[in-house]
Order: C-alpha cells, then sequence, then structure tokens
C-alpha cells in the first residue's frame, strides 16, 4: 500500500493497485458501507476524517497516497494485532474478526510495546479499542499514538526495529556516549539517508525526543520552605522567602559565578493524578474493570469490596448524582514515612502518598500497577503536623476533580465523558492518622475514638499514660468481662456505655474555627491536651464532601500489629525458659551481627 510508485514515478506499482483494491472491498463490507453507503476516506489529505464513496476514496489513495503509518485498518472495521508467542519462542501477531488477515505484521521487540503500557498503567493483553463511535480526545489519542509508534516498523518489510524502539536505543546511545545534539543529528540524518526510501526514521535530537516524551507522566516541582511552613505555590509562586519564618527560597548563590542559577533549599515533586486516572479507561478491558463496583453488586450481609460496605452506599444516597454515573472513580490515600538510604547514613525521613481507585475488583485494588505516588514529600525530617503544606495541590486537584471533572475517553464504550473523582478516607498508621487528621495521638486524650471522653489514667510512679481498662465499656451490656472485679482495673464494674460517635457534621462544627496549618504559624489551640486534642483544622476538610464520609480517616491494622509485635516480642521471650529463650536470643545477635554495616574490633577476636 506504501510502494505506490515504480521507478521515474511514471506507473504504479502491482503491490499498490492490489492493495487498494482488496482494501476497498474491505470496507464495503463493514456496516457503515452497508447502512450509509459511504467509508472513511484514508489518503494522506483526508487521514481517514472524511466519509466519501469508495469510488472517490479509490481516486483520493491513487493521487494522494495512503495515510502514514496506517498498518492497522481500525477505522474500517479491522481488530488490532493481538500478540503471541508461539513453541519457538518467536512472537507474531494475528488478526481476528477480518478478511485482510494476509496482511503482513512485522515482528518486533514487545519489550517498547510493554514501555507503553507501563507508561498507561495498563497490562499487557489490554489492547487499544477498535471501531471508535467517538473520536479519543487529546490525552487518550496520546497513547494510542504512542503505541503505533512501537509497532510500526522502520520500513515496510523491517522486522526487528520499530520507530519507538530505534528511538529509545539511539537516546540511549547518545547518554551512553556523551554524544552532543549537532552529532546525533548528524547520525540521524545519515541513517535516514542510507535507510529505505519509505523509512521513518526521526530526523534529528527534537523528533525522537518528542517521540519518546509521550512515554512517561508529568511531573511538578514545587519549591517549598526548609522548615516546610509554605510552598512557593499559586499566589505565592514568585515570593523569595518564606512569609512565615523569613526563611530564604534559596541557597546562596557562588558570587564568583557570573551566570549562578537559583538552586532551591527544598523542593516537593508532585505527580498529577488525572492523567493517571484518564489512562485506566484507555483500554477496554481496564476501563471495564473500573465499572466491576457497580456491575458486581453482592447481596446483602457479603462483604468482599469497599463498594459492599455502609460508608459507600451512604456516599451514593448523599450524592446521588455522583453516584449515577458508575465510571466516577472513588479513591483512597495513604501515607507514611520510611528512609530511603542505608541504616548506616544520616538519618533520614522521606514520605510518599499514594492514591488508590477503588472502583476495580478486589484482586486489583492493592496491586502495584493501581497505586498512583502522588507526592514525594521531601526530608530529612518527617512533616509531622505541618504534612497538611504539603498536600495542597494533590487537594486543589481533588476539587477541581470533583467540581468540574475532565473529559475522559472510555475505551470500552468508545465514548467521551465527564470523569469526576472523589476521596473516600485516608488509610495510615497510629502516629499519621494524627498527623492527617489532626487530632493529635499523643497523650491522655490521644484516642481518637473516645475523644475527650478517654479513661486513661497516668501511672502512679511512672507518670505515663495507660489506655488499661479502657474497651470493657465497648462490649455488650451483658458481657462478663464488664462484671469481672480481678482481670482488669481492681475492684471496679465497668457499666457505662461506649462514647458516642460523632458524624462528620458533628465534628466539623467542632473544628471550623481552629485555624488551618496553610494559612498561619502552628500554634498550640487553647484547651488542647484538657478539652480535647486538636492540633489544627486538616486541609481534607476543605473537599466539599468530606463532612460526609462515614469513614474518614483508617488504621493500617496490619501495620501497627507488627510494630506493636516487635515491641513484645522480647517480653514474650522473658517468659519462656531459659533453655529457650537463650539460644533464640543468641541467634538473634548472631543474624543481627551479620547484617550489620558496621564492625567493632572485639567483635573479631
Amino acid at each position: 500500500m506504501y510502494n505506490r510508485l515504480l521507478p521515474g514515478r511514471k506507473a504504479y506499482t502491482f503491490e499498490f493497485l492490489k492493495g487498494v483494491e482488496e482494501f476497498i472491498q474491505f470496507a464495503c463490507l463493514q456496516d457503515k458501507y452497508l447502512n450509509e453507503g459511504v467509508i472513511r476516506c484514508p489518503c494522506k489529505l483526508c487521514k481517514n476524517e472524511n466519509h466519501l464513496t469508495p469510488d472517490v476514496v479509490n481516486v483520493h489513495i491513487h493521487q494522494k497516497g495512503f495515510t502514514p503509518n496506517y498498518w492497522e485498518w481500525t477505522s474500517h472495521g479491522e481488530e488490532v494485532c493481538h500478540v503471541h508467542d508461539n513453541d519457538d519462542n518467536e512472537t507474531y501477531m494475528d488478526v481476528s474478526d477480518s478478511s485482510s488477515s494476509h496482511q503482513q505484521c512485522y515482528d518486533h521487540d514487545d519489550r517498547h510495546q510493554d514501555i507503553v503500557y507501563d507508561a498507561a498503567g495498563l497490562n499487557r493483553e489490554q489492547h487499544c479499542p477498535q471501531n471508535q463511535e467517538e473520536p479519543p480526545n487529546m490525552e487518550a489519542n496520546q497513547f494510542y499514538k504512542m503505541l503505533n509508534s512501537a509497532q510500526q516498523p522502520l520500513w515496510p518489510g523491517c522486522k526487528n526495529t520499530t520507530e519507538l524502539s530505534a528511538s529509545i536505543t539511539m537516546l540511549g546511545l547518545k547518554s551512553k556516549h556523551n554524544m552532543s545534539h549537532a552529532c546525533f543529528d548528524d547520525v540521524m540524518k545519515f541513517m535516514k539517508e542510507s535507510s529505505h526510501p519509505e523509512n521513518i526514521i526521526p530526523s534529528n535530537f527534537r523528533e525522537t525526543k518528542k517521540l519518546v516524551a509521550g512515554l512517561g507522566l508529568s511531573k511538578i516541582k514545587i519549591d517549598c520552605c526548609i522548615d516546610g511552613c509554605m510552598l512557593y505555590y499559586k499566589d505565592d509562586i514568585n515570593l523569595k522567602e518564606c512569609k512565615f519564618c523569613n526563611g530564604p527560597r534559596y541557597k546562596a548563590n557562588n558570587v564568583h559565578k557570573r551566570h549562578s542559577k537559583d538552586v532551591p533549599r527544598k523542593r516537593l515533586h508532585y505527580l498529577p493524578l488525572t492523567p493517571r486516572l484518564q489512562r485506566l479507561y484507555a483500554s477496554p478491558r481496564s476501563a471495564e474493570h473500573m465499572r466491576w463496583h457497580f456491575e458486581n453488586r453482592r447481596e446483602e450481609g457479603v462483604l468482599c469490596h469497599p463498594s459492599d460496605g455502609e460508608a459507600w452506599k451512604h456516599f451514593d444516597q448523599v450524592y446521588p448524582g455522583f453516584a449515577s454515573e458508575p465510571r466516577n472513580v472513588r479513591l483512597g490515600l495513604c501515607a507514611d514515612g520510611f528512609t530511603p538510604f542505608s541504616q548506616s547514613a544520616t538519618p533520614y525521613s522521606c514520605w510518599p502518598v499514594i492514591v488508590t481507585p477503588y472502583n476495580l475488583p478486589p484482586e486489583l485494588c492493592m496491586m502495584t500497577p493501581y497505586m498512583f505516588l502522588s507526592l514525594i514529600i521531601p526530608g530529612p525530617h518527617s512533616p509531622k503536623g505541618k504534612i497538611d503544606v504539603y498536600l495542597q495541590p494533590l487537594i486543589d486537584e481533588l476539587q477541581q476533580l470533583w467540581n468540574d471533572g475532565v473529559v475522559t475517553y472510555d475505551a470500552s464504550k468508545r465514548q467521551n465523558f465527564q470523569l469526576r473523582a472523589a476521596l473516600m478516607w485516608t488509610i495510615n498508621d497510629f502516629p499519621a492518622y494524627g498527623m492527617l487528621s489532626g487530632w493529635s495521638t499523643a497523650g491522655r486524650l490521644a484516642c481518637p475514638t473516645c475523644k475527650e471522653n478517654s479513661k486513661a489514667f497516668s501511672l502512679k510512679h511512672g507518670r505515663k499514660t495507660s489506655w488499661f481498662d479502657c474497651h470493657r465499656q465497648f462490649l455488650p451490656d451483658n458481657h462478663a468481662f464488664r462484671r469481672n472485679k480481678v482481670a482488669f482495673y481492681k475492684n471496679r464494674i465497668d457499666k457505662n456505655e461506649h462514647p458516642p460517635i460523632l458524624s462528620g457534621e458533628q465534628v466539623w462544627e467542632k473544628v471550623y474555627g481552629i485555624p488551618k496549618i496553610t494559612d498561619t504559624r502552628q500554634c498550640i489551640v487553647p484547651g488542647y491536651g484538657i478539652l480535647h486534642n486538636w492540633t489544627k483544622r486538616s486541609i481534607f476538610w476543605d473537599l466539599p464532601y468530606w463532612r460526609h464520609n462515614l469513614l474518614r480517616h483508617n488504621l493500617d491494622v496490619m501495620h501497627i500489629e507488627k510494630n506493636v509485635m516487635e515491641c513484645l516480642l522480647l517480653i514474650a521471650f522473658c517468659a519462656l525458659p531459659e533453655p529457650i529463650w537463650k539460644p533464640l536470643t543468641e541467634l538473634s545477635q548472631f543474624f543481627r551481627d551479620l547484617c550489620s554495616t558496621t564492625l567493632r574490633e572485639g567483635h573479631l577476636l
């Protein structure tokens, strides 16, 4: 189809004439021609946008040529090429449901297709949609363009290299051998001139980089105060020093360098959430999975997915407009600190913030491809209560996704729709619970359930806070533990009811007057530690629906159990007989020394 003219450009090739005839015959078998009498014109000028009669399309193709890179006739009813592996470990493609199965599918390196799928957050078997009823929007079209580049050979008949693989390989060589832009341009120019006349090799570095740029997701770097007081963001983007602590934004420049660049002292990395949610709908299979929560409802009393819970159903009742579109996304957020370097390095606490869509089936909800890293909060210290400062870009995007939404192409239904999203809850350990919720998890009122009704007390001699015997009030009234005077607090019978569970509206009435950490310096709220344990008004209250969520903040039970077990394990060892705990302790010390990154001379003797 692309080898149109004979040498000398005086006549058409036999392959071209036969290919055009077979294409017209195939297109006339499709429903669109049978119903309307027209087909899409694939010439270089029309590019499948104009609907014309077969005779006019035939003339256009002869005069103007076939549109470049249109190897699979997806706009004319042909299914996409699926990748299979035969017994000889050779990769080939099979076109199903198509009368043009004679069309050659090129054997190329599948790794570069995997790169495109990974960038889109899709699995290997999830392919592009066909027979589109609506044209994809710009974001979806960009993904399909990248996938097309990963499938197109450099020239007709090339079976080993595709446009994308060649670009990635050349950029890798440029980095490895430190090639200049001019050298890279000359190499690409030589390759293009010395290859097949109909090759699609990029001409220079700019075209190569532009082709590969679509693989990555956008990221935003936001300067922040070294102490975490504020972000240089939105209205404060041009400030040179912190408006709270007056700390400088940039490091001191080298006075001996004339054109030194300003280097921020601290920087937040933000990965926008919207493109990732849109890419979930770029594949028919993942788009269908995003409706699983609506199409696979369980019977009453069976819980296997968050959509079966009371919190999900309550949200549907409060916001029926949001619930009426099953493709709208329900999100969960988790945050925790970790040390990215070795234990022997200087202590450094980095806090990633991960967002997860819960529309997916249970087996996919917590899989790595669907856990979206949204923020990387820099160290070296924990943000503590100032974590709200770093969450501002994410909260702003969540507000936009709730209020306005974003136009997204659904590959499974082949149509565009207005995608909206809502954050249902957060999941974290106990210290992070206090950082995100605004209720401090330290002190006598640390319990976020009992709040000011806590029965915690201080030990007589150690002066430490104890929550011993605070749980009996949550047991049924006729439970035997309530009348036990020996195993719990001595000589006490618990007949009290458990503290009331406050609704979101009731909690909002308590916190709406407390200042946000993003608006003022961090200060102690009057009555803290005595009447309440609020340290701030959490930034999550800026979300218009947050007060109507039943489960706003959740504890990662497995994480907490693991931390508690680490503390109690040695105490449990002490209760064992000496012949048991002593060798266990020695074995633990042996492996500790074996894995240690430091050595002491005394241990080597």
